[in-house]
């Protein structure tokens, strides 16, 4: 009796133990998630109280001012636009495909592995080491910056986020799926492309959402390629206005209209980086 009722009493107390390191560890989660909240809804709130006093019509229609002048941010809007857009267009397709290879065609030889290991860097890369390289393979051998230089090295940073995406996405797919469409006879190409990556498309649709929203506020990359231009330009092999390049410039300056528009350039940046996660929140969860 006397047996039962200590081994009783030391379960008790493991029990309790357990339960106050459980305390413990909950307490310390809550406080570093109540801190990392707090420096977010500070950055956000500064950014939503100074980016309002730089939002106006001209902000949006206007070309860069000189100091101390009226002026906006369109150029720099539509060259962001313009190079984000393009970069995504040419690094989204060469990622989709070799995640496709990676997780469909070729698993575990050398040269997945090899693939893998190279992508994990380019993953892990600064951005400012991309813009150095480019600038050194493309501006310094045709002797200027040029949007298209830009263009590179933003889809140099969205190739690697889609192929690891993609990868993972597809490993996620069932492989019942797969084996009841070879057994109906289908062909792999038809397999990947009707079973496989409709199966996985919100998964990588997210993964493409997420490269755009990390090259939407990149600066170091566009500094050693597209650099800037004060005026509109639509012509791609002439440097190029940015929001992050401009916001950059700005903020630096001893002018007060300049650093306003820069505050509104952070805000324009943010709720379009706040937007692309909403989206690609609502797509993974529609996917769960």
């Amino acid at each position: 009796m006397s047996t039962t009722t200590s081994s009783s009493a030391a379960r008790a107390g493991k029990f309790a133990q357990r339960k106050r390191v459980n305390q413990i560890a909950t307490t310390l989660a809550l406080l570093a998630m109540a801190f990392g909240l707090f420096w977010l809804f500070w950055i956000l709130w500064e950014t939503m109280l100074l980016g309002f006093e730089g939002m106006t019509i001209a902000t949006l229609t206007q070309m860069t001012p000189p100091p101390n002048e009226e002026g906006g941010l369109a150029n720099a809007i539509y060259g962001s636009f313009l190079m984000v857009t393009l970069a995504t267009c040419v690094g989204t397709p060469v990622g989709v495909m070799a995640g496709i290879y990676l997780a469909e065609f070729d698993t575990k030889s050398w040269l997945a592995s090899l693939t893998r290991f190279v992508n994990d860097i380019l993953l892990s890369a600064p951005s400012i080491v991309i813009g150095l390289f480019v600038y050194a393979v493309v501006v310094s051998r045709f002797k200027s910056f040029s949007g298209y230089a830009g263009i590179i090295a933003l889809s140099l940073i969205v190739i690697p986020v889609v192929i690891r995406t993609t990868e993972n996405m597809l490993q996620l797919v069932p492989a019942g799926l797969r084996e009841a469409a070879y057994a109906l006879g289908a062909p792999k190409w038809k397999v990947i492309l009707s079973i496989t990556l409709k199966a996985a498309r919100a998964g990588v649709i997210t993964g493409v959402l997420l490269a755009v929203a990390r090259i939407a506020g990149e600066t170091a990359p566009l500094l050693f390629t597209a650099l800037s231009n004060q005026f509109w330009t639509s012509s791609l092999s002439e440097p190029m206005a940015s929001l992050p390049v401009t916001i950059f410039k700005f903020a630096m300056s001893p002018y007060e209209n300049w650093q306003k528009l820069a505050w509104a350039g952070v805000f324009l940046i943010t709720l379009a980086v706040l937007g692309l996660n909403i989206v690609a929140r609502v797509l993974t969860r529609s996917k769960l």
